[in-house]
């Protein structure tokens, strides 16, 4: 598509720059970070602990001491005092409440693995770092949940972590995960237990979905830069104009053939077509659609590609059939995380995660109980 019109064209600010000292992160194995520990810094980390030689180091092995080595009270040197963690049907709030939050999952998983699969971030120490983190996790159900007593299963599963960082603390967080696909694989039916969970006994009021710009208008059709010269803002449009201009021809356009997509509930997508089915059946059961981006970061380059990282949320209203039951009229709010890569000015590969285990729950939990 040409002569696209891009409402935001002129404001340079929608899109992070890329650090100049960008690190590539290289798929180094858990034993070759400890390894590395201390070895002095590869940028500049004013304020972290000084064995951390770099930001990715900093993510990936503060996790892995937190949630594998179990040294839970990291988190009172990791987090602020008042760090806020969303999710896509709660929020946390406070040092303390994460603190509580990974004891009741450590006793739910106790030999929870989180393999480090890619951080794409910005940022620097001034004015703080931007990761997002993600990691595909195993783990054996031997412990108590909400559910029932343990099962015993094994499940795996990927996830994403957006995080705000400053000076060795992490002081905003975006999670989420393949809910669902845990559910089932503990030996749970998800709509089932979507069905016995309890919403807020005062809902969220909902005013109007924010994707058509004022009463009766068009939706804006974005320019597509090229994916070269600007990776960051070649995603942002293809998700506007995929997503809220309901452009789906975008695909075929702007997705290599071969393009590969793990999304929710454990589904791989090849090609146009699978991908194209995913978008449409989606838009079919919630016709209002919207997703807002939220914040977005780089790292990459050569022949390697550009992995672009993006962070927004998805609001609709269920009034279509499809994967998630009959209408039921209800409206829907997601916390969803891309991470895409882009080779050859096409995207290749892709990770998009949301909660659907969440989005059940907000569909069919009981409402009104206090």
């Amino acid at each position: 598509m040409t002569e696209l019109q891009d409402p935001v064209a002129q404001n340079p600010a929608l899109h992070d720059p890329l650090p100049q000292d960008t690190l590539v992160y290289d798929r180094l194995s858990i034993e070759d970070y400890v390894a590395r520990a201390g070895s002095g810094r590869r940028q500049s980390m004013r304020g972290f602990d000084e064995h951390y030689t770099d930001i990715v180091d900093y993510v990936v092995r503060c996790t892995h001491r937190i949630w594998e080595e179990k040294a839970i009270g990291l988190i009172y040197t990791h987090y602020s005092h008042n760090a806020t963690v969303h999710l896509s049907g709660a929020t946390l709030y406070g040092r303390e409440t994460v603190v509580r939050n990974t004891i009741q999952n450590q006793a739910m998983w106790g030999d929870l693995r989180a393999y480090a699969d890619d951080v794409i971030w910005t940022g620097d120490d001034k004015a703080g770092f931007y990761t997002s983190h993600r990691h595909h996790n195993t783990a054996t159900q031997n412990g108590y949940t909400e559910f029932g007593p343990p099962t015993g299963r094994k499940i795996s599963y990927w996830g994403i972590a957006d995080c705000f960082i400053r000076e060795n603390r992490i002081v905003e967080e975006w999670l989420t995960h393949d809910g669902v696909t845990v559910i089932r694989q503990m030996g749970y039916d998800p709509l089932t237990l979507a069905r016995q969970s309890v919403l807020p006994a005062t809902p969220h009021t909902h005013g109007e979905i924010d994707r058509l710009p004022t009463g009766q208008q068009a939706p804006a059709f974005w320019t597509v830069p090229d994916a070269e010269d600007d990776p960051q803002g070649f995603v942002r449009a293809l998700l506007e104009n995929l997503w809220n201009a309901r452009l789906v021809n975008m695909v075929r356009e702007h997705y290599a053939p071969g393009h590969l997509a793990f999304v929710p509930d454990s589904r791989k997508l090849h090609g146009h077509g699978d991908y194209e089915n995913f978008v449409v059946t989606l838009m079919a059961a919630f016709p209002d659609l919207a997703l807002t981006v939220g914040h977005q970061c780089m790292v990459g380059g050569g022949d390697r590609g550009w992995r672009v990282a993006t962070r927004f949320t998805l609001q609709g209203t269920h009034e279509g059939y499809g994967p998630y039951g009959p209408p039921t009229g209800r409206r829907v709010f997601l916390i969803g995380i891309s991470h895409h890569v882009v080779r050859g000015g096409r995207i290749v590969q892709e990770w998009t995660l949301f909660d659907e285990f969440a989005l059940l729950k907000q569909l069919y939990g009981q409402t009104g109980v206090s």
